[in-house]
């Protein structure tokens, strides 16, 4: 085998060279031609050359646009045993923008394997072999060409480029951006600076007052019908009750997609309606910008639910809470924004590591506050069933 090719999802090639030269600098010499790196060993016997060719979509576009297709109809050929990884395989393989193409003079050997597979950990792709064996970052094989699983717990990786787009910058971001790094660096919360900046005001699409009220009483108001068939109570008469409630304040036709689906189910399923129960963290969110709660405390206990149930149950209608609310600043929301986005991806970047959420946090209770500050801030204008928790 004289080929080891390393595939990503990367917003940029530029630390790249840095890379190789920490990898390989101690044993080879190197030697750059734009992205070309041409290494020769430096042992004075038994000689090897390996040339590393590094490709992007920026660099070479029609490379992606012509072989992605082709590696996914490779693997889609594949007879998966497992259909839940090729999905993920696939998925992988649809944001993938940059190439390194390792070419050795001789075969392999296990000693630059080992390299090789350093590289691939440092970039934080998948490696492709020429038999088609695709390995993860951590060099552990991820499916082989019969179809078989191998040992990785492999989960897909999307740089926020692929995502996103080209990200959008502007001062006042750097500066909520820097604001947020620096409460993250006094609490000793690890970070990237790589993260991109959210939108700045004038770009965001921020929910009215009546808007996030009318949210706000909706879900509370599925979460008690979403607790009550996660415990096992009688479905029936909670739906009639709560549904009731929703006709009450005037919010039935505020319902997601998701909350329609759970209240209609003759036998809804008590998974989807535990992670709407969650949503009371989101729900929290929604009555913090609405003025009700003085502070968004730091997300490692869950919310006060009896009293998020009461600043909602202690009305008659909805124009009574709605006159309870005073909105708070549109920068005031934003900064919450981008604090709940960089510790999401701290909490995210320790699950991946096997480790606990850092300073406590508990990651559930991070992605709903994220699902309703999102949702507040109007970013990318998605909707409440489908906000996007890439970081």
């Amino acid at each position: 085998m004289k080929h080891f090719t390393i595939f990503a999802s990367r917003n940029d090639i530029d630390d790249i060279e840095t890379t190789i030269s920490d990898i390989f600098a101690k044993g080879y010499e190197i030697k750059r031609d734009d992205n070309d790196y041409f290494l020769k060993s430096k042992t004075l016997f038994s000689k090897h050359k390996i040339t590393i060719r590094v490709a992007s979509e920026d660099t070479n576009p029609d490379y992606f646009a012509n072989n992605i297709p082709g590696m996914m109809g490779f693997y889609d050929r594949i007879p998966f045993k497992d259909e839940n990884l090729k999905g993920l395989v696939m998925t992988q393989i649809s944001v993938l923008n940059t190439m390194l193409a390792i070419e050795a003079e001789k075969d392999i050997t296990d000693g630059q394997l080992q390299l090789f597979t350093g590289l691939l950990s440092r970039v934080g792709g998948i490696g492709f072999l020429p038999n088609g064996v695709l390995l993860d970052q951590a060099g552990e094989v991820i499916v082989y060409p019969d179809g078989t699983s191998g040992p990785s717990n492999f989960r897909p990786h999307a740089c926020t480029r692929k995502v996103l787009g080209p990200e959008i910058t502007s001062e006042e971001g750097e500066q909520r951006k820097s604001k947020t790094i620096a409460y993250l660096s006094e609490r000793k919360i690890p970070f990237i600076h790589g993260l991109p900046q959210l939108p700045p005001l004038g770009q965001c699409r921020f929910k009215s007052k009546e808007d996030i009220a009318r949210r706000a009483v909706t879900v509370l108001i599925v979460i008690q019908y979403a607790c009550d068939v996660a415990q096992g109570e009688d479905i029936e008469g909670s739906r009639d009750f709560f549904t009731g409630m929703l006709r009450k304040f005037g919010v039935e036709k505020y319902l997601t997609e998701n909350e329609r689906k759970l209240l209609q189910d003759d036998e809804p399923a008590r998974e989807e309606a535990i992670n709407i129960s969650w949503q009371y963290e989101a729900y929290w969110t929604l009555i913090w910008a609405l003025g009700l709660v003085e502070t968004l405390d730091f997300p490692d206990q869950v919310c006060d639910c009896d009293y998020a149930i009461q600043v909602v149950s202690s009305c008659e209608t909805f124009e009574q809470f709605v006159l309870k609310t005073a909105m708070r600043s549109e920068e005031e929301m934003l900064d919450e924004a981008d604090k709940i986005y960089r510790l999401h991806w701290a909490c995210v970047n320790s699950r991946i590591q096997g480790e606990k959420a850092p300073a406590g946090m508990n990651e559930s209770i991070v992605l709903e506050r994220r699902r309703g500050l999102f949702w507040i801030i109007g970013h990318r204008d998605e909707a409440w069933d489908h906000i996007s928790m890439d970081t």
